[in-house]
């Protein structure tokens, strides 16, 4: 690794905060002696979350550096390695392109690759903007690694598992309630998510009705999110409303099976955190974090995004388990968990300041 006189700077040029982001800061902060300073977006109404900032990290809000307020701030801080969140923000690009050849720079990447035209333009393209820019290209899955490629980066190149979720913490409650569920398992589908129909959550709420009516049972369905699409009314669907993360342990104590039926999800890593607290997991295979955390029939079952009987079907499936299989799946769970942590992501990062 470099030698540097003092602490390695590590500038962020980030977009939306997530809770996970700052699990792995704060970890990186606490394994590593580095100074980290994050410039970011102001926080998405749509999720407010209630962060909770390392001491250790200085976070910046963009609006709060108008004009060269943004570059002067980058100069003064030096960095000795940048990230920059894709290629949305022009700004972050122009300020990341003065250091071109000078420090590792970083461009992440969370888009799966599907062919299309806009994709291929974009690889185009690249070979005249961000492959001119940027060293490497930190990606969370295999998915997003083949767009990478595409883009002109080479394998070693490309950095892998950059979405991580606060694995520590998920593990944490996950224990903390594994004895009750031993002793009783609730029967209860979880969804954490937005309430849009990009989601899928429309059709998770028509399947489990539709099943509750050709087979009534006791299994419930609760539901922690809000958005566009009016929460549907039923006896055994319960609405919780946006929960920070950090809260989550009302689902986690309450909840038998994750289901994530998402038609459209780049990455996911709310299926990682309910792996980490050891539940069984079923998602649309356009999730792309099923690739690291459901291995089929093991510790749960992927379908096809929008297919409302897939969906019941699985859920009928769910339901024919004993609370042994199911407590044996979520045990799986757990261990894919480990896959990813924000651990393995800051020596990822460390790794990159050679």
């Amino acid at each position: 690794m470099k030698s540097y006189q003092t602490k390695p700077k590590l500038l962020f040029l980030y977009t939306e905060l997530a809770g996970y982001f700052i699990a792995c800061l704060k970890k990186l902060s606490e394994l590593h002696a580095v100074d980290i300073y994050v410039i970011h977006w102001p926080v998405n109404k749509e999720a407010p979350f209630d962060f909770k900032f390392s001491e250790n990290v200085t976070f910046i809000e963009k609006k709060n550096l108008p004009g060269k307020l943004l570059q002067e701030k980058i100069d003064a801080i030096k960095p000795d390695f940048i990230y920059c969140s894709g290629w949305i923000d022009k700004e972050y690009l122009t300020q990341a392109k003065k250091f071109k050849k000078k420090i590792p720079l970083v461009i992440g990447l969370d888009n799966q690759w599907n062919g299309s035209a806009k994709q291929y333009l974009a690889c185009i393209l690249s070979r005249f903007t961000i492959k001119q820019i940027f060293t490497h290209c930190w990606v969370p899955g295999s998915k997003q690694r083949q767009y990478a490629l595409n883009l002109g980066f080479k394998n070693s190149e490309i950095l892998m598992g950059f979405y991580a979720a606060d694995v520590d913490l998920f593990i944490s409650m996950g224990d903390t309630f594994l004895p009750a569920k031993r002793n009783s398992y609730p029967h209860r589908i979880i969804f954490a998510g937005r309430y849009y129909k990009f989601k899928g959550i429309l059709d998770l709420w028509e399947a489990f009705i539709e099943w509750q009516e050709e087979e009534p049972n006791r299994w419930e369905l609760w539901c922690a999110g809000t958005g566009a699409e009016q929460p549907a009314i039923h006896p055994k669907i319960k609405h919780l409303g946006f929960i920070q993360p950090e809260n989550f342990a009302t689902l986690i104590e309450n909840g038998g099976v994750f289901m994530l039926p998402s038609h459209f999800e780049p990455w996911g890593v709310v299926l990682h955190e309910f792996a980490a607290a050891g539940f069984p997991l079923i998602a649309s295979d356009a999730v792309g974090s099923t690739e690291f955390f459901i291995k089929e029939g093991d510790n749960g079952f992927t379908f096809k995004p929008g297919n409302k009987e897939s969906i019941k079907a699985l859920l009928k499936k769910i339901a024919s388990l004993s609370d042994d299989e199911l407590l044996r799946m979520g045990a799986i769970s757990r261990e894919k968990a480990f896959t990813i942590t924000p651990e393995k992501w800051a020596e990822t990062l460390m790794n990159t300041l050679q």
